[in-house]
């Protein structure tokens, strides 16, 4: 099996090609290999390298910027899914075979008003320009036969940019400082490591599965490790974790905020849960809660140069 990866230099990119299955031909496209925001660049490089799959983790994900840039986060995260869903319909494989799309795509793509997880029949109502872009995204990829959309929430990893590493990094400064760190409490959601997204975006593509089971996975997946956090909650975790593994000498006090007290460009939705129950059973997957996926993320930053 072929697979063409975008976002390949990103956390969740690096994450797939460290988790590839025996027997994937990966193609893996950076930014600098492929411009998302160029839709025949995207056709093109479907045609170039002819694959079984476009495993599209690239995405425009600065979300308050999009609020000022929303024609950027409506070409790379609506625009490029179009492209590689065009291209890929008209590409024959041979035996009456045709690629394929796989949409990485988010919590944001609701409103949050429900208070209870979200199922992934449910109908979309973003609240600002990144959602709607990756809601757009998601239309697209799901008019090629055959293809699917895995949404997730709150990513992080040991690399790349994200709330984990940043708060890391906040930490150390207000503890050493004696400042506090103000971080919401009010949006509620669930934290999702780059390592278990990565395995369940492989499973998606019906890698490891029974014939069978592949033909019974529905065409939305939602995927989340397990229990349910604020972000107030994330970063009092990343500071007592960050202790216990010497990547911290103190944690700072986190003081929680209101998101009135936090005003950004872009309003979030204030619960976001997923409900990945039908998801993770079809996936043959079994969560880890988020607190046990930050520890392992967390270990493999104590395995690498201190964070700054």
């Amino acid at each position: 099996m072929k697979v063409l990866l975008t976002g390949a230099a990103g956390q969740l990119g690096q994450a797939l090609i460290a988790a590839k299955p025996t027997g994937v031909e990966l193609v893996a496209c950076g930014r600098a290999e492929l411009n998302l925001a160029d839709p025949q660049a995207c056709r093109d490089a479907v045609q170039l390298h002819r694959p079984d799959w476009v495993l599209n983790a690239g995405a425009y994900t600065a979300v308050d910027k999009a609020e000022s840039e929303p024609e950027l986060a409506h070409a790379v995260n609506a625009g490029a899914p179009t492209a590689f869903a065009e291209a890929l319909a008209g590409l024959d494989l041979g035996e009456h075979r045709q690629g394929r799309l796989l949409q990485v795509s988010t919590d944001f793509v609701f409103n949050g008003a429900q208070g209870w997880p979200y199922r992934p029949e449910q109908p979309l109502d973003p609240l600002g320009v990144y959602g709607a872009s990756k809601a757009a995204g998601e239309a697209a990829a799901l008019r090629l036969p055959g293809s699917r959309v895995l949404r997730t929430s709150w990513v992080y990893g040991p690399v790349g940019h994200n709330f984990c590493l940043t708060m890391l990094r906040l930490h150390r400064q207000r503890a050493q400082s004696g400042d506090v760190l103000g971080v919401v409490a009010d949006q509620v959601g669930c934290p999702t490591s780059t390592t278990s997204l990565a395995l369940a975006c492989w499973r998606a593509l019906g890698l490891s599965l029974a014939a069978v089971a592949e033909a019974n996975l529905p065409r939305i997946l939602h995927w989340s490790d397990a229990g349910a956090a604020t972000w107030y909650d994330f970063a009092v975790a990343i500071g007592e974790l960050g202790v216990a593994l010497g990547l911290l000498k103190q944690a700072a006090v986190v003081q929680p905020l209101s998101t009135a007290d936090y005003p950004t460009p872009a309003q979030r939705p204030s619960y976001s849960l997923l409900d990945c129950t039908t998801s993770r059973s079809r996936l043959g997957l079994v969560p880890q809660h988020w607190r046990e996926a930050l520890f392992a993320v967390l270990s493999k930053c104590s395995r690498c140069s201190p964070v700054t």
